[in-house]
């Protein structure tokens, strides 16, 4: 049994040793037409309409050596707000629970990159380019409010609102990728974006009950559009196929 178990051993360090060997970090390169599919996770700090607190995920597909297209999806809106959230209300302030009221909202949030990259000549490991991208992004946000009135609790209160928005907009970008082991990526992007969103309007519906009536009353407010210039940069960890 102890052989076995040696032998066995010994073969799965023979395994690590000879894929370990395969490449050595003198022989590790860059990617190019004849290892054209990467995917890679992107964290991004700007307001580009692409910024997102949580990573991204992109893939890549190079078409030649020098240029490569990409697909970049992602959840959320770069608020840092959570999708869900509920706030509690009670009724006395003084330690007793008494009534509660509730505020739940909730958000959603996709976003979509769609571009391309020009590589240039670079070295064995370092791979600079320049890049450009069309982002898409659309999200929404609905507030129910039971026995809240928007301030403290009121058992006469319910109320819902809803809204949403579409984003679209460009960014112009320089980086580059490192590759330090076989098949593995670091990778930075710096650049500038222009964003436009437009706000739908807000519908809001409140129920208001007094006495036994029912009073409901519905408001809409105005939707906006916003358009903004700004800087940004990705920090991105990739693997090749």
């Amino acid at each position: 049994m102890k052989r076995i178990i040696l032998t066995g051993c010994l073969a799965v360090s023979a395994l690590f040793a000879s894929n370990v060997n395969a490449q050595t970090y003198a022989e590790v390169e860059k990617a190019t037409d004849a290892t054209p599919f990467s995917i890679e996770t992107v964290v991004t700090t700007g307001q580009t309409g692409i910024n997102w607190n949580a990573p991204a995920l992109r893939g890549r597909y190079f078409v030649n050596d020098n240029i490569a297209v990409r697909l970049q999806l992602g959840l959320g809106d770069g608020s840092g707000n959570p999708m869900t959230e509920k706030n509690r209300y009670y009724e006395f302030n003084d330690g007793t629970k008494g009534g509660e009221g509730l505020e739940t909202i909730k958000r959603s949030a996709l976003n979509i990159q769609i571009g391309g990259e020009y590589h240039f000549l670079g070295t064995q490991k370092l791979d600079p380019y320049a890049s450009f991208g069309v982002n898409i992004s659309n999200g929404s946000q609905k507030t129910t409010w039971d026995k809240f009135d928007g301030s403290t609790y009121n058992v006469a209160y319910e109320s819902v609102q809803e809204g949403g928005y579409f984003g679209i907009g460009a960014q112009l970008g320089l980086g580059m990728d490192f590759y330090f082991v076989e098949n593995v990526y670091l990778g930075v992007e710096l650049g500038v974006g222009i964003h436009s969103f437009t706000h739908d309007d807000s519908v809001g519906e409140t129920t208001v009950t007094m006495g036994g009536t029912q009073t409901t009353m519905v408001s809409e407010t105005a939707g906006f559009k916003e358009s903004f210039l700004s800087n940004f940069a990705s920090f991105r960890l990739g693997w090749r196929f």
